[in-house]
C-alpha cells in the first residue's frame, strides 16, 4: 500500500468518528476513578517523566493486572484509561496502569525497554502494595496490546490479554504513524513480536473486533495463526460488531468476553 492507503488503514479514529466523544466521557470517569484511589498514584519506575504507574488496590493479597495504554506508541497517558480500573476492582481485582514515554522523544527500543521497567519494578513492589505476586496478567489495547505482548515472558507475569494488539510493526514504516516513531526497518522488526516467536510461552489471549479496520484485524489474525503454527498457547476470538473503541466495553463490563477471560487467567 502507498501512504495515502497506509493512513487509511490504519487511522482508527478517522474510521470511527464517535471515538472522541467516548473518550470525554471515559475522561471523566477516568478522573473520577483517580480521585477516589489516590493512594497509589504516579510510582516511579524510572527517571523519565512518564516512567509511572498508577496502582489501584482492590485490597490485600489480591490478584493484579497489568494494564499498558494504547495510542500508537505517541497519543494518550494512563491517566486517560483509570475508567478500565472500576470494573475490576470490583470483581476483586487489582489494577496497575502504566505509563511509558512517547514517540518522538522516545524510539521503539526504549519504549519497549520501559514496559519491561515497569514489570519488574511492580515485581519488586508489589507485596509492598498488596497485590498477589504470584496471581499477574498483563493486558494492553492497541498499541498497548503491542507492549503487552513484547513483555509477556517476563517472570512475574501468568499470561496476558492482548486487545486490538499491533504485532508486525514494519507496515507502519510509511505510514503518518511512523512520522513521530522514526523507526527504520531494522527496529521495526526487532520491535515486532510475530517476528519474535520463541520456543515456548505463556499463554495469551488475543482479541479484535468485528467491526475493526480491516488491517487491525489481519495484524491479529496473522499473529494468532504464527502462534498457533509455532505451537504456543493461546486463544483468539472476535468480538461480534465491536470496532477499535467499543471493544473495551468487553473489558469494562464485568460480563464481557474480555473481563472474563482475565478474570478466568488469574483465577488461584
Amino acid at each position: 500500500m502507498d501512504r495515502e492507503a497506509l493512513g487509511r488503514a490504519y487511522n482508527n479514529s478517522a474510521a470511527v468518528p464517535e471515538s472522541g466523544q467516548m473518550f470525554k466521557e471515559w475522561l471523566v470517569r477516568s478522573q473520577s476513578v483517580r480521585t477516589q484511589h489516590p493512594e497509589h498514584l504516579d510510582l516511579a519506575y524510572g527517571p523519565r517523566p512518564r516512567n509511572r504507574i498508577d496502582y489501584f488496590s482492590a485490597g490485600s493479597n489480591t490478584p493484579v493486572l497489568v494494564f499498558i495504554h494504547g495510542g500508537f506508541w505517541q497519543m494518550r497517558s494512563k491517566e486517560d484509561f483509570a475508567f478500565l480500573a472500576e470494573p475490576f476492582l470490583t470483581s476483586g481485582i487489582s489494577v496497575a496502569m502504566v505509563g511509558y514515554p512517547l514517540g518522538p522523544e522516545a524510539t521503539m527500543d526504549e519504549i519497549v525497554a520501559d514496559a519491561h521497567a515497569a514489570v519488574r519494578y511492580l515485581a519488586t513492589e508489589l507485596p509492598k502494595l498488596g497485590g498477589d505476586p504470584r496471581r499477574v496478567v498483563v493486558s494492553g489495547w492497541s498499541s498497548g496490546g503491542h507492549l503487552a505482548t513484547m513483555v509477556l515472558e517476563e517472570p512475574l507475569l501468568r499470561g496476558g490479554v492482548s486487545v486490538s494488539g499491533i504485532f508486525e510493526l514494519e507496515p507502519l514504516l510509511n505510514s503518518y504513524v511512523n512520522d513521530k516513531l522514526h523507526m527504520d526497518q531494522a527496529m521495526a522488526r526487532r520491535n515486532s513480536p510475530i517476528l519474535l516467536l520463541p520456543k515456548s510461552s505463556k499463554h495469551l489471549d488475543l482479541f479484535a473486533g468485528t467491526a475493526e479496520l480491516p488491517e487491525m484485524r489481519r495484524q491479529t489474525a496473522d499473529y494468532a495463526s504464527a502462534r498457533r503454527a509455532a505451537g504456543l498457547p493461546l486463544e483468539y476470538a472476535e468480538v461480534p460488531e465491536a470496532n477499535h473503541y467499543t471493544i473495551l466495553h468487553s473489558m469494562m463490563n464485568a460480563d464481557g468476553t474480555i473481563h472474563q477471560a482475565i478474570v478466568t487467567m488469574l483465577r488461584p
